[in-house]
């Protein structure tokens, strides 16, 4: 595959915590010029069959993917998987273990809203996803919106379900090795996801870099949707420092709530290896 590719390696489809079919995502990133693809959604494979032929049919070059929850230093952190078999049991079983604690986290956030004032939100948010599995914080900020408590989802993190906030329920995730061996043991890349997002330290960052790379992570995105162009700068050197493979993803979840659709990306700096050149033989 070329270094210069419009590859878009993560978005999120209805079987999370997206608005769109696997078919429908597939469609939108072929008709954006995307001629690599994978759908990552949240701790779940369950679309990827139906994302691969998606793809096919719209003549574009598939690869597997899946974004792990990890907890690390206290903070949420995801990792994206890239390549591996689908089919992997171990990697099956740990994601089942990590969505097994959203129903219960779920009803403590709807607790905790009923508590200033926002009645029935569990309930409102399970509209929105129908599998108390995969409930997440984003189904609900559709909930609050489609109720006119907040205009859109980002005011109802910045008012609600952030850190402080009345609906915020911290979650344990995976553990970053456990996350990182699921994931190469089905034959995947790892990939720190969005890593300007996190509120690391320059310490902790520099952590949680060295021990991903230790247990075996080999990517990290740097050109993301909600990385600025000085970002794109940082994490490419960063990419450069630890001898990492730099990974391009929109983390599209529906058009009326992402700031870049798919495939609408800037490319890669140069000097990087992008990562679906470790990932040829995996490339469907």
């Amino acid at each position: 595959m070329p270094s210069i590719l419009n590859a878009d390696l993560h978005c999120h489809s209805v079987v999370s915590d997206g608005t769109l079919t696997p078919e429908a995502l597939a469609e939108r990133a072929a008709g954006n010029g995307v001629e690599l693809w994978a759908l990552t959604d949240h701790d779940e494979i369950g679309g990827q069959h139906r994302a691969r032929a998606a793809a096919h049919a719209q003549g574009m070059k598939y690869l597997t993917g899946a974004e792990v929850s990890v907890t690390f230093a206290g903070e949420s952190v995801h990792i994206v998987g890239l390549g591996f078999d689908a089919d992997a049991a171990a990697l099956r079983q740990g994601l089942l273990a990590t969505r097994s604690g959203r129903e219960a986290r779920a009803r403590e956030m709807s607790d905790g809203l009923t508590r200033v004032g926002i009645e029935g939100a569990y309930e409102g948010a399970l509209k929105f996803v129908g599998n108390p599995e995969l409930i997440s914080r984003t189904h609900f900020a559709r909930f609050l919106v489609e109720s006119g408590v907040c205009k859109d989802t980002y005011e109802v993190f910045r008012k609600y379900l952030t850190e402080g906030k009345p609906g915020y329920v911290p979650h344990r995730w995976a553990t970053l090795r456990d996350a990182v061996r699921w994931i190469t043991e089905a034959g995947g890349i790892a990939v720190v996801a969005h890593p300007g997002r996190y509120r690391f330290t320059a310490n902790e960052e520099y952590a949680l870099f060295s021990e991903f790379k230790l247990h075996g992570g080999r990517a990290i995105e740097v050109v993301t949707g909600s990385h600025t162009p000085a970002e794109y700068v940082e994490y490419a050197d960063k990419a450069l420092e630890f001898g990492f493979a730099a990974s391009r993803g929109s983390d599209f979840h529906s058009p009326g709530e992402s700031h870049t659709d798919l495939g609408k990306l800037p490319w890669l700096p140069g000097a990087l290896t992008p990562v679906w050149e470790l990932l040829e033989d995996r490339i469907q």
